[in-house]
């Protein structure tokens, strides 16, 4: 094995050799936390641990193999997939919580009736089970819909929560009620068929290490030195099991970085790790601050970002990399400009030998990747967005299969996906009739339901003759109900921001039928619709392809890019209205100050801020300031640019940018 410590910085190093006692490993965004975990599993082996007695954990799949990958090669052993079955020789056990309780479970569920063979579902499966328990408790999976309490139970399992408290999980009484007797339900399935979902795989293991003393001895018995990578995502379920495994040696080393805690909305806490100490007396804690992967530049401005957070563990980020370019901040006049901008900027970096792949545009909600897709379509630059594309998003989908059943009352496609978007009570035997053309054969009140749908589209189809393109979907949206269906004001924090997001991807399609109006009676109507069918048949690409990479900010925690655009960067928009509420805590309020920390250092070179002074939003112009973050950046890391390529000059020491309106004389836009 080869000097371990050799090449480590002098932090690095201290984390390696201190082996015993609890250690808080403070590791900034680009720190090298993974080499250092590596490393010090490497030294623990050097000096003469057994491999099988160490224990790693991490939240994704990728993480694992980068760790293992990196732990194998230091001993110089072979790759391995995965860590089901046995531990193999001198190896340590690496991988995330999930694949962790599954492992638990499997030699030591049978205690609690969880055989071996026991079948653990994907999300799909589980969803399917949902509806089955909603169906046997005669709830109309219609009216509660089926992945709103998918997501509800998943995180009250996160919570270690109970049937008893379920209904806590939502401020809607009837949910509430729904949500507990489903619980039941689910959880009986579950246990009748001898499956698993993926929740189970920590809350069982969890339950069954509390309730079981010899059970838990054996495995701190086993593992002796335990490592959790990005502690700060930990919840409840996952804090329980890092305590119950860490046994009174508490030989645990935990790394993460309180600045970059994003994920609340989910279940994780933010004061697992600011609370380590107490949690673990006596433990000590080691900054690593010195960053490979960004210039100083980025840095500096993203230590003046989050210095105004209250609630981290102090630290400040510092490379050898050198100062580097200066961040680009773009003043646009909309959406549109924006997104002309970032495709000739991206245009410029492609042509001086860039590649794409070493490109990505960040944004704070989905809804904005549509223009921003559009313009890099135009402009040819090959792209790829992680997660949904626009087109293909549930709620877009409903409202334009609206449109087409309502042009075509043949499609029994379009009518059998929205004749319950929002809930009617149309059942599939109800359906099957309504195709067959026995409409008169339904009960009274079914044909009065089914009558007024139809009536509905009926609605729709006369209104699209006289309306404009943008005009008939902000109808459909408001006459279908789906507007009233995703504005509820009755929802818990998680179900609101999820809702949220979706009320502003259907208001976004109407901005995006709006640059049909020109065209002459239907003619608008019938372009939009052979636009949008083109643009989903278009989602072929792979993640292998060399391509700019579209994504939230969210999504792109954990990777790193030597060019990076974050775009939106408005004052309600990036921070989101919803963060500023002060009936939220301030944990909550400070995340989203995390959110764009976490999107500066994903830069390696070069950062690119943009915002609007004015965006579209459901067909309306809305007047926008910059974001807040901007003007804690220091005037000096900012080259402002603009259309001309000269600086664009507002004032912004220490106060806030006023927008008084367009110049239309200069073209320009007028600050004070």
């Amino acid at each position: 094995m080869r000097n371990l410590l050799e090449g480590l910085n002098p932090e690095q190093k201290e984390a390696v050799i201190t082996t015993e006692g609890p250690l808080l490993v403070v590791a900034g965004a680009g720190a090298g936390k993974t080499k250092t975990l590596a490393h010090r599993i490497g030294h623990l082996i050097e000096r003469g641990i057994p491999g099988e007695a160490i224990l790693a954990i991490t939240f994704t799949n990728k993480a694992a193999k980068e760790m293992r990958d990196r732990v194998l090669e230091l001993l110089g052993k072979t790759s391995r997939v995965g860590n089901w079955g046995p531990p193999a020789p001198g190896i340590p056990w690496i991988g995330t919580f999930h694949g962790l309780g599954g492992y638990i479970l499997r030699e030591k569920g049978g205690v609690l009736d969880i055989p071996r063979s026991a079948t653990i579902l994907d999300q799909d499966d589980s969803l399917k089970l949902i509806k089955q328990s909603l169906t046997r408790e005669g709830v109309d999976p219609k009216e509660f819909e089926p992945r709103r309490i998918q997501s509800l139970i998943s995180r009250h399992k996160g919570n270690m929560g109970t049937a008893e408290n379920i209904a806590t999980m939502t401020r809607n009484q009837r949910l509430g009620e729904v949500l507990k007797r489903v619980f039941i339900q689910y959880e009986g399935e579950l246990r009748t068929s001898h499956v698993l979902d993926f929740d189970d795989l920590l809350e069982k293991t969890v339950r069954l290490l509390e309730g079981h003393p010899a059970i838990r001895d054996h495995y701190t018995d086993q593992w002796h030195y335990i490592h959790v990578d990005e502690y700060q995502d930990t919840n409840e379920v996952q804090y329980r099991l890092v305590r119950l495994l860490s046994g009174s040696g508490k030989n645990v080393c935990v790394v993460g970085d309180s600045d970059q805690n994003i994920y609340s909305w989910r279940g994780a806490s933010i004061a697992n790790i600011l609370e380590f100490e107490e949690d673990y007396p006596g433990a000590k804690i080691i900054l690593l601050e010195e960053n490979y992967r960004s210039t100083q530049n980025i840095l500096t401005a993203a230590n003046s970002v989050i210095a105004k957070n209250t609630m981290r563990k102090e630290k400040n980020l510092f490379t050898k990399n050198g100062d580097g370019e200066q961040l680009s901040v773009f003043s646009s006049y909309d959406e549109g400009d924006e997104a002309r901008f970032v495709a000739t900027r991206i245009a410029g970096l492609l042509r001086s030998g860039i590649s794409p792949r070493a490109i990505a545009v960040l944004y704070r909600t989905n809804f904005q990747s549509r223009v921003l897709e559009e313009a890099l379509l135009y402009s040819g630059i090959p792209y790829q967005v992680l997660g949904v594309r626009f087109y293909e998003r549930k709620e877009v989908r409903d409202v334009i299969a609206y449109l087409r059943a309502s042009l075509n009352p043949r499609s029994t496609l379009d009518i059998a996906r929205i004749v319950n978007v929002p809930v009617r009570g149309v059942g599939k035997v109800t359906l099957e009739k309504i195709f067959r053309g026995e409409k008169d054969s339904l009960p009274k009140v079914m044909q009065v339901k089914v009558a007024t749908f139809f009536s509905l589209l009926a609605n729709i189809k006369a209104a699209a003759a006289t309306m404009k393109p943008s005009q008939l979907i902000a109808h459909i949206i408001r006459e279908t109900g789906i507007e009233k269906m995703y504005s509820g004001g009755d929802l818990s924090a998680q179900e609101g921001e999820e809702d949220s997001e979706r009320l502003a991807n259907i208001h976004e399609l109407v901005t995006v039928a709006k640059r049909y109006d020109a065209f002459s009676d239907t003619d608008g109507i019938e372009q939009f619709l052979s636009d949008i069918a083109l643009e989903s048949d278009q989602d072929t690409m792979k993640p292998e392809h060399d391509a700019v990479r579209l994504m939230t900010v969210h999504a792109a925690k954990g990777l790193e890019f030597p060019y990076v655009f974050v775009t939106g960067m408005e004052q309600d928009l990036f921070p989101s209205r919803r963060s500023q509420d002060e009936s939220k805590d301030l944990s909550e309020r400070e995340e989203e100050r995390r959110l764009f920390y976490v999107a500066l250092t994903r830069a390696a070179k070069k950062v690119f801020l943009t915002y609007t002074s004015f965006r579209t939003i459901f067909g309306q112009r809305q007047v926008n300031v910059p974001s807040e973050f901007l003007a804690d950046i220091d005037d000096a890391l900012i080259n402002f640019e603009s259309h001309d390529g000269e600086a664009t000059q507002f004032k912004k020491k220490g106060e806030r940018i006023s927008l008084l309106g367009w110049d239309e004389d200069n073209d320009d836009i007028v600050y004070v």
